[in-house]
């Protein structure tokens, strides 16, 4: 249901939803699709009205059209001059039949006919524009808001005015009345203010200061109920109940974002479900990516509290600036604060609280700047540990210090007097609370220790570090640097182990996937790219028309979320590979990548995600595994061990298994049962049949030899024994066995053939594949026919020499496996 634009109008009927952008405009059907299109504005829409089987639309040249919603066919255009009228306002007055009410910005209001295309009655007004046209309860009355704060109570039959009221914050922006059997009016104002008119006492009866924090741009009471919803410019939708003493509605329930574009996005927690977002508009909110009634807002963050609830939020001198960067764990968060934040060009840092969605009760920073706040040092980077017990904060002048989460208090800082000869860019603590990594300015990533402060290791980088991301599980540094390139780091050796070069912009943040294996970064190249860091290589890469000013990857791995330039929203993608087949292979050094609209709530069409398909296979080259990886490797064949495992023991199994007396066909009654003639009435007892059956076996059937015989038959002369090894591998347990049974010359085979069965085992062998079949063929050919191979000559020999084989591949297996278990009974005792 996403438009190509942005939606500049929008208006609603029973059944239709009417949205327009620039000079088009469409109807939505059951809020999910475009079922019909106007096109014949110039100029741009800014008014919309629904009117029964029509809609009425007036644009900026001050045209007016009416719509046959069905036919999408003009059925009036209106052309107004603007020097004389310039519709503002537009209103259908109940009862009124094909009727129309326009206000104009110089004040007077006509009131048209559209059916008979007549003007009616022209109003000559209060000599100012009117803002908002609004149907009051009672038929004939309308209220009128004007630019100057007047809102005008008129009855439009007999052109007397009936009430009026001033307001001082400037032109009225919304009107609605109370239909719940209370007279009130709230008019809506530039400032984000609401007041609250008694009709009957002709009173203001109270103010709702702050209602928003931008103008109000709509306003409506629920029919017969006393709630009230707004809206307005803040990315805020409120509903307020009045049910309590003194007529002043309070807020129920709220939807809303940030009025300014995010700054930085981290996930929260472990399972993937909420998003701490921070925006320019200096307020730090959590989004749940589950459903939009679980986020909410942490507020605002400010020097004094109280001092910034007395003054409001337009006169607010206490606010702080926005959030530039802050780091969250969820451990201890119960107890205490479990966010720690820096702001633009702010020297102290805060702590904020996420479960009592406030700021929080600390204001860190170095106790020498305690008693006067210097305007050239501020705070760059911050971090968290992961017991949430310590925060890290590292400032511009190069310092880098430690403070306690629960108290507040000052722990330490590195280096004698500063860490670094230049502004901290990035710093960051391991998983162990045992290194501290900062990076410089100058160039220099530094590791501490961290309980002592002391400096283990210095890295000097070929470049400015910009900022630092660490992977906590793995140990992996991501460094991005001034001139557009990442650098990986290890934080166990301290060496970088990969560098990627690509970017042509600055790089605006990373993130890892939760295994470590990938690390995606965005660049204001308006790129998004994916390394993959085993393998070193570029696997994904993709424009969009924002840059993404941040990005995070969910601790799942299902969702990487992105924030852009200009974009109020945060935006999902999908990670295709836990559900679709995706080519990882390395992209080529000449890729272009192609521009991908921003996710948005329009279903995917079939096609295109077929076609999108389709591509991704046609780029998939099919791994086919070989049989063996290598000729020195003992490998094992790819069969169930109920193939091979319990082939020695079937003459148990068939024990165990074999009924103890044959099934019996129950006998078939007689409809009559048979009587024995006498005094005393007796059953016939039946006549015991005979079974006629022969138990003499058919030999012809045994005569025939089987595949697998007359395969090993021939390999005796080619020596290729792949085919008859490939038959045995398709039976079962049983079958083996009498195919087996079989090579013997009382069994219909012959001692060449045992021959070319050991032979084939001796491949299997040499050959160092199949070892667990060839162990188990091996055995139960042994069980067998043992007093066949002890009295023939060229059978002997044959066993010898793969006694000498199994003897070698076995003592070479032993040692690795004592060596195997060796390192490992050592690293389970060793202590660490």
């Amino acid at each position: 249901n996403a438009l190509s634009q942005d939606i500049t109008c929008l208006a609603a009927d029973r059944m239709l939803v009417f949205a327009s952008y620039e000079n088009v405009l469409h109807a939505l059907a059951r809020n999910k699709e475009v079922v019909h299109t106007y096109e014949g504005h110039k100029g741009k829409i800014h008014l919309l009205l629904p009117f029964g089987d029509h809609v009425i639309s007036v644009d900026t040249d001050n045209v007016l059209i009416v719509w046959d919603i069905q036919s999408e066919e003009e059925y009036l255009r209106l052309d107004f001059d603007k020097a004389v009228f310039a519709v503002s306002a537009v209103l259908h007055p109940s009862t009124y039949l094909n009727k129309i009410l326009l206000g104009s910005e110089q004040g007077s209001l006509q009131l048209w006919n559209i059916r008979s295309n007549k003007l009616l009655y022209s109003f000559e007004g209060w000599g100012l524009g009117v803002t908002t046209l609004q149907q009051a309860p009672a038929v004939d009355v309308v209220a009128i808001g004007l630019v100057s704060g007047h809102i005008i109570v008129h009855n439009i039959k007999f052109d007397e005015t009936l009430m009026k009221f001033q307001q001082d914050w400037g032109p009225i922006t919304a009107i609605s009345f109370r239909t719940d059997g209370h007279p009130v009016m709230a008019a809506g104002s530039p400032v984000g203010h609401i007041a609250l008119w008694d009709l009957e006492e002709k009173k203001i009866i109270s103010q709702m200061r702050n209602a928003h924090s931008t103008a109000i741009a709509g306003m409506s009471f629920v029919p017969g109920e006393p709630l009230l919803i707004t809206n307005g410019a803040d990315n805020a939708i409120r509903v307020w109940i009045f049910d309590g003493p003194g007529g002043t509605g309070r807020l129920l329930r709220s939807r809303m974002g940030h009025s300014a574009p995010p700054i930085k996005i981290r996930y929260h927690g472990q399972n993937g479900e909420q998003i701490l977002s921070a925006g320019q508009d200096g307020t730090l909110q959590s989004f749940s990516t589950v459903h939009e009634r679980f986020n909410k807002s942490l507020g605002r963050g400010s020097i004094n509290k109280k001092k910034s609830k007395r003054k409001g939020l337009k006169n607010d001198t206490m606010a702080l600036p926005p959030i530039t960067a802050f780091a969250s764990e969820i451990a201890h968060q119960n107890d205490w604060d479990g966010i720690i934040a820096c702001h633009q060009g702010y020297i102290t840092c805060t702590t904020w609280n996420y479960q009592k969605c406030s700021m929080g009760a600390h204001k860190l920073m170095p106790e020498e700047f305690s008693n006067y706040k210097p305007l050239d040092i501020y705070a760059t980077a911050v971090d968290i540990t992961t017991c949430g017990n310590f925060a890290v904060i590292g400032m511009s002048t190069g310092q880098v210090d430690v403070y306690n989460m629960q108290s507040g208090l000052h722990r330490g800082c590195y280096g004698k007097e500063r860490a670094h000869e230049g502004a901290v860019r990035g710093v960051a603590v391991d998983g162990l609370n045992q290194l501290t990594i900062t990076a410089g300015k100058e160039g220099l990533v530094k590791f501490w220790k961290f309980k002592t402060k002391d400096l283990v290791h210095s890295t000097d980088l070929s470049s400015s570090p910009s900022a630092i991301l660490l992977h906590r599980d793995s140990g992996i540094l991501g460094v991005a640097s001034d001139d557009f390139s990442i650098s990986v780091l290890d934080i166990e050796t301290r060496k970088i182990v990969r560098r990627f070069s690509g970017h042509h912009g600055q790089i605006n943040d990373m993130t890892f996937s939760p295994d470590g294996r990938w690390l995606i970064t965005s660049s204001m190249d308006c790129t998004i790219k994916t390394w993959d860091l085993p393998s070193g290589c570029l696997i994904d890469c993709f424009l969009v028309d924002s840059a993404a000013v941040s990005i995070t990857m969910s601790p799942t791995g299902d969702f990487l979320a992105s924030s852009h330039v200009d974009e109020l929203g945060i935006y999902l993608w999908s990670n295709r590979s836990l559900y679709s087949l995706v080519s990882l292979r390395p992209l080529p050094a000449d890729y272009e990548p192609s521009t991908v609209m921003l996710p948005g709530t329009r279903p995917v069409q079939e096609d295109e995600e077929e076609a999108g398909d389709e591509e991704t296979f046609d780029k998939m080259v099919e791994y086919d595994s070989p049989e063996q990886l290598g000729e020195q490797l003992v490998t094992l064949s790819l069969l169930p061990e109920s193939r091979w495992k319990n082939l020695l023991n079937l003459d148990i199994i068939k024990k165990k298994n074999k009924p103890k007396e044959p099934p019996k066909v129950p006998k078939s009654a007689p409809f009559f049962i048979p009587t024995v003639p006498g005094l005393i009435p007796r059953y016939a007892t039946p006549e015991q049949e005979n079974d006629t059956q022969s138990k003499v076996v058919n030999l012809g059937v045994l005569a025939q030899k089987s595949d697998f015989c007359i395969r090993l038959e021939e390999a005796l002369s080619t020596n290729e024994y792949t085919a008859p090894l490939n038959l045995l591998k398709d039976l079962g347990p049983s079958s083996i066995e009498i195919e087996l049974r079989g090579l013997a010359p009382e069994g219909g085979g012959s001692v060449e053939v045992m021959l070319s069965f050991l032979r084939m085992i001796g491949m299997m062998l040499d050959k160092k594949y199949n070892f667990e079949l060839a162990q188990a063929y091996l055995a139960l050919f042994l069980k067998l026919h043992l007093k066949i191979l002890s009295s023939e000559p060229k059978l002997l020999e044959e066993i010898s020499r793969l006694s000498t084989q199994l003897e070698e591949t076995w003592i070479h297996l032993q040692t690795l496996f004592n060596q195997s278990l060796c390192v490992l009974k050592y690293v389970k005792s060793a202590l660490l």
